[in-house]
């Protein structure tokens, strides 16, 4: 099989990447760290996305390959992109029968905000399927974040009770959107926030009975239905990626968190190790 990185290197919305130094967004691209204001790159209309112009996702790591997997490393040096502190990373992903795990660990000189996550798009009907349409999606959230007009969360953590993001049970996406006249979902569902692994999502195709559960220690999940693919970008096999034809999970702090002191906390300060596991089961009835 033929490897070209051009694809990667090439703009693109984050297929496969680990996203940091901070997942999500960031209003304005501005915080405040004892009592030091840090401006951040602005990606997203007026905030800052995913880390900023060259987040994680846009760098080489240096490999290591495990006996069951594979740990990648990088150090993101102090100022990259504007955030404080020499960032030491290792994100491991280890295959176990049909679990992928994916552990992330961080330490920094500088106190600093850290939310790492995979911004990996999944359609379980194969690849060059046009939608997720027929998908039974569901997510073990009591509330979730509304947010506004660019994206960012207002501050309210809102129950999803009687409403369309109300996906405790499993429901059939594209049914789902239409009921609701939802466009799509970019939003965090706030999970129990517990340090102990749980499980948080699942997603099943019902054609092919194929499953994937996500399980996290994360106090957040994005829930992305692709919403911005149009098309444009071509996959294997040539095949195109137009809005809705795939979805992603992405396991997280919750987006803003920096700038909202009721959020989980979102700070790693030198001394102490940023550690999260999410862990991807996959099968077939």
């Amino acid at each position: 099989m033929d490897f070209d990185l051009t694809g990667y290197t090439r703009k693109h919305p984050f297929f496969g990447a680990v996203v940091g130094r901070v997942a999500n967004r960031i209003a304005k691209g501005r915080f405040t760290l004892d009592g030091k204001e840090y401006q951040l790159f602005l990606n997203n209309g007026p905030n800052s996305l995913h880390g900023g112009a060259k987040g994680f996702d846009k760098v080489l790591w240096s490999p290591e390959v495990l006996p069951d997997g594979v740990r990648f490393f990088r150090l993101s040096p102090d100022g990259e992109e504007g955030y404080p502190g020499d960032l030491k990373v290792w994100v491991t992903y280890t295959l176990s029968g049909r679990q992928l795990a994916i552990n992330y660990r961080a330490q920094t000189s500088k106190t600093t905000p850290i939310s790492l996550t995979n911004h990996a798009y999944f359609n379980l009907a194969g690849q060059g399927s046009p939608d997720v349409y027929d998908h039974e999606i569901s997510i073990e959230a009591d509330s979730y974040l509304p947010v506004d007009d660019t994206k960012i969360p207002t501050g309210e953590v809102a129950a999803v009770q009687g409403t369309g993001f109300d996906l405790r049970q499993p429901v059939e996406l594209g049914k789902h959107l239409q009921k609701f006249h939802l466009d799509g979902f970019d939003h965090n569902f706030c999970l129990q926030q517990v340090q102990s692994p749980r499980l948080v999502a699942r997603a099943r195709h019902p054609p092919t009975g194929r499953t994937m559960e996500v399980h996290t220690t994360q106090p957040g999940i994005q829930f992305y239905t692709g919403n911005n693919l149009d098309g444009s970008l071509k996959g294997k096999g040539g095949i195109t990626y137009p809005k809705h034809s795939a979805f992603c999970l992405e396991t997280q702090n919750w987006p803003d968190a920096v700038n909202k002191p009721h959020f989980p906390n979102v700070l790693l300060h030198p001394g102490e190790e940023y550690n999260s596991t999410t862990w991807l089961v996959f099968n077939s009835a």
